[in-house]
Order: C-alpha cells, then structure tokens, then sequence
C-alpha cells in the first residue's frame, strides 16, 4: 500500500538555529520525500503491495533482489521516526518510567548520553544512532546507511539520523556538535517514553 509522508510535527523553523529551515527544506521536503516516491513506485504492483511498509521492510531486508525497495522503503520509515525524534521543546533528561529504566540499564543518564554520542559519532559514512528496547533492555546502536532495528526485532525508541544532509548545511563537517545540539536540546523524551510504555503492552 502507498506510504504518505507524515507531516512534519512542529513549523519548519521550530528546531532552529540547531537545525534550520533550510536544512528542514532540504532533508524533509527533497530527501525524504524522494524515498517516498521511490518506494511507492517500486512497491506498486508487487505481491507487497498489500503490506504496510514495516512488514515490507521486515520482508526485503536481507535480499538483493529487493534492494531498492527495502533502501527506499527502510530510509522512508527511518526518516518519520527520526522527525517525531525531535521536538523544539526537546533535549535533557528524561523522567517517568524510562528515566528509571536508562537508570537500570546504563547506570545513570550521564552513561547513557555518553554512549549515544559516541555511536552517532563514530558511525563510519552514512547511517542512524538508535535507542532501542532489545529483549527488555534499553541498548544504544547503530545502523548503516538504510539498515533499521525493525530487521533485528528490536524496538525502536529514538534515532538520530547521521547521513551528511542532516546536518552539513547547518554543522559542515562537525558531526559530533551537530550530536550535540540534538541530544542536549532536541531529543523528544515524549516521544521516547511513549515507545517505551508501547513496548510493555
């Protein structure tokens, strides 16, 4: 079935000057829905047509043949839950349940944003930093290119997206400032911990 780009969830110069209108033209409204076109065109017709497109993900990670369309279906899916990642209002520490739970798994929040760096940083190339739920345990990982936790049955909780058209126009090449701004002031805990409390029903 067609994928529909998702509204962006704030104004396009909401997450300024971290990340700018100009960078939300570019990486929203050329990148991101260019893997939706893509996608929706190679998924058309096919026996997936009828799938959603995390079950189409699921089904084409691992086949050349399907290459394409997973790249294009996975970046899709990746760059929506990279956007609802991020809010104006974002940043610090959590609270509630998964405040406790980054407690428990990594020690203290200080451990936990330590390790999200390092991982967003040190991605080589192009790829995403996640905060997943693994088998109950919150873990930080990353990802190549369009590789997505989906394909490892574990459950997203928040990204960061570290392909250069995320942050070039706004951070050049200093990847880790750019990692920097997003988690001490735009990481959307709300998001998060709604993930989160998901995962336990």
């Amino acid at each position: 079935m067609a994928y529909s780009q998702p509204a962006l969830p704030y104004a396009d110069n909401a997450l300024a000057p971290h990340i700018s209108t100009e960078t939300i033209g570019f990486h929203y409204g050329k990148h991101h829905a260019t893997y939706i076109k893509k996608y929706n065109d190679m998924v058309a017709g096919t026996s997936l047509d009828d799938q959603n497109i995390e079950d189409v993900i699921v089904a084409t990670a691992n086949n050349p043949e399907k290459a394409g369309l997973f790249n294009n279906g996975a970046q899709a899916w990746n760059h929506s839950f990279y956007w609802n990642s991020l809010s104006p209002n974002g940043g610090g520490k959590p609270s509630g349940e998964i405040a406790g739970k980054i407690d428990t798994d990594f020690s203290n929040y200080d451990a936990f944003k330590e390790e999200l760096a390092n991982a967003a940083a040190t991605q080589f190339g192009s790829g995403w930093a996640w905060l997943v739920l693994d088998k109950g345990q919150l873990k930080v990982v990353k990802t190549a290119n369009a590789q997505t936790p989906l394909t490892s049955g574990m459950i997203p909780i928040l990204t960061i997206d570290v392909w250069e058209h995320a942050y070039y126009l706004d951070f050049q090449n200093r990847r880790p400032d750019y990692v920097a701004a997003v988690i001490d002031d735009l990481l959307n805990w709300d998001f998060a911990s709604q993930n989160f409390l998901n995962a336990q029903v």
